[in-house]
């Protein structure tokens, strides 16, 4: 199989491109590609068009909220698909991207959970999701600048760490796309074997899905739990270099009658308020099928105010995309397509 073109960065193609023609070949990726009949010699415009794939994935559904939010079923050319959302936020776009088709995890809270791993997706198919969907938000005059990036979608990026890691450094490398390391949020269940890995990313955002202090009730919605303990993790985490003023976000998801009590509250507390950590708190997003319940919005101020009061920083996650099943932990493909 052909390696792709979208899985190299500028460093990478200069095993490739001798150095005076390395501009043209990245510009004529990035935009019109007949600048490269003009700059480069036919020999070596033939020789990479034989030997690299130049295939993107393709978009086979579009389905759109009325808050904004756009999620696209985005097929392989395997014809696997995963979706890929793009969420609106102050006049900007956040793209939300998937690391694996299906998950292992099998978080309880997340509908993707349900749906198992079908297998990793390499990384000139995370680049790919968010070069098509980029251009689709263009061609619809819904984006100017480059769309921020949240590997939030379908599967847990760290158990494909080596895959997200190369995408993370094609989407930021500014001569191939150029997404700043702050524009990028990574998160995770807490996978241990790649979070010992991410010493090695770049310094972008990270965000950990907590959900529960209690290792006894984290582990009803993250299996993983069993395997990779939270404190075991907490002090994996602790080993990431932060810039100054950055922080760890801890996802905490808001479980009616489960995880929002002044117990709760008390013992967060002692877990984070030694951290340089923000608490991102996300009402329960219902999927067919769940037994789980959404809280209502007196519950979350109250238990907000819980943790404000131990003097936490707190954010709630406003809620978007879930009239088109986009929400958090509501994302998944049923089977493939059949085209």
């Amino acid at each position: 199989m052909k390696p792709s073109v979208y899985s190299f960065t500028a460093e990478n193609w200069k095993e490739h491109v001798p150095g005076g023609a390395l501009n043209y070949w990245l510009e004529g990726l990035r935009g019109k590609k007949e600048i490269w009949d003009k700059h480069l010699s036919p020999p070596l415009l033939q020789g990479l068009k034989e030997n690299f794939s130049f295939d993107l994935p393709e978009i086979s559904k579009v389905q759109e909220a009325s808050d904004g939010t756009v999620k696209f079923l985005v097929r392989f050319t395997d014809q696997l698909e995963v979706e890929t959302v793009a969420i609106p936020f102050h006049k900007s776009m956040t793209l939300c991207l998937s690391t694996q088709v299906g998950c292992a995890m099998n978080c309880t809270f997340c509908y993707t959970g349900t749906q198992g791993l079908k297998r990793h997706l390499k990384s000139s198919e995370i680049v790919g999701q968010y070069l098509v969907a980029h251009q689709w938000l263009k061609n619809h005059d819904r984006v100017s600048a480059l769309p921020k990036i949240v590997f939030m979608g379908q599967g847990e990026p760290l158990h494909n760490a080596d895959e997200v890691h190369q995408a993370i450094n094609v989407l930021s490398d500014r001569l191939v796309v150029g997404v700043g390391h702050r524009q990028m949020t990574l998160s995770t269940v807490g996978h241990l074997p790649g979070l010992k890995k991410i010493l090695a990313f770049p310094q972008i955002n990270f965000a950990f899905s907590l959900h529960s202090p209690f290792p006894e009730e984290r582990i009803k919605l993250i299996p993983v739990e069993a395997k990779y303990g939270l404190h075991e993790v907490l002090s994996a985490l602790d080993e990431i270099p932060l810039r100054k003023r950055q922080f760890i976000t801890f996802e905490y998801i808001l479980i009616k009658n489960f995880n929002m009590s002044e117990r709760h509250a008390d013992e967060l507390q002692k877990l984070l308020g030694n951290r340089p950590a923000i608490m991102n708190l996300i009402p329960f997003n219902p999927f067919p099928g769940t037994t789980w319940e959404r809280p209502t919005h007196d519950e979350i101020e109250t238990f907000k105010n819980l943790l404000v009061s131990r003097k936490l920083r707190v954010m709630v996650r406003t809620t978007k995309g879930d009239q088109i099943l986009a929400a958090c932990g509501q994302l998944k493909i049923n089977k493939p397509s059949s085209l």
